[in-house]
């Protein structure tokens, strides 16, 4: 019998935890509620979830905060993070997304939004079936090891990112648009903004250091992986 995945809400507001997490007992998830920064963390520490509610404003430190810390820790860098907000202005779910987080809830939302937004982070999560080393030019992927790496050298890059890179490499030379972006890496996004995608691939290039120019932006159209990137022209 497959284990129920877990989830840590970090969210100050006890009305809000107890009706997130009553619906997630309900749709099969095991949540765990923590208040505060201090709390979140002890509760990390002792278990790492499957998945993080995390809220902006907290007690003590910022969600935000803790976000940029649980992303530069080799422990919790790959756990799945989910900003809960009344910000919604886009330069507040740019900054949440920028900070690490792998999407975005602008309260008040709805208990199917928020499962579905869950769903589709935890599928992206997941591992790869059946998918071999992809090599492009000097960058070689395997999905196998989580393993990315350009002329030998080893590189780090987010869940999200790398599942990006690997459906960019493994369909090369072609012109992706953010929806279908959306489609193939994301599978469910019926909740989630084409922004979204620009705030990854931002993310992908600054991962990829001198392989950054072979995620091509085509203005227009989208996004392409190539091993021959064109030169820019700065006129």
């Amino acid at each position: 019998m497959r284990q129920q995945p877990a989830v840590l809400v970090v969210e100050d507001e006890p009305a809000i935890a107890e009706l997130i997490a009553v619906n997630l007992r309900h749709n099969g998830y095991r949540p765990t509620w923590a208040s505060d920064s201090t709390t979140a963390q002890k509760e990390l520490d002792a278990v790492l979830p499957d998945l993080i509610l995390l809220d902006w404003m907290l007690p003590g430190e910022s969600g935000l905060t803790l976000a940029r810390r649980w992303r530069t820790d080799e422990r919790t860098k790959a756990v799945p993070i989910i900003m809960l907000t009344a910000r919604g202005d886009e330069v507040d779910r740019v900054a949440g997304l920028d900070a690490g987080a792998d999407d975005y809830m602008a309260k008040p939302f709805s208990t199917k939004e928020m499962l579905a937004r869950i769903r589709a982070v935890l599928r992206r999560r997941a591992p790869e079936q059946n998918a071999g080393p992809l090599t492009v030019g000097e960058l070689t992927l395997d999905a196998s090891t989580h393993r990315v790496s350009h002329r030998g050298q080893p590189l780090r890059l987010g869940p999200t990112e790398f599942k990006l890179l690997h459906y960019l490499m493994g369909h090369a030379e072609r012109v992706h648009s953010r929806g279908q972006l959306l489609d193939k890496v994301w599978g469910d996004h019926v909740f989630i903004e084409e922004r979204t995608v620009d705030v990854h691939v931002k993310r992908l290039r600054e991962a990829l250091g001198e392989a950054a120019a072979m995620v091509e932006t085509v203005r227009g159209a989208g996004y392409r992986f190539t091993v021959q990137p064109a030169l820019v022209d700065k006129h």
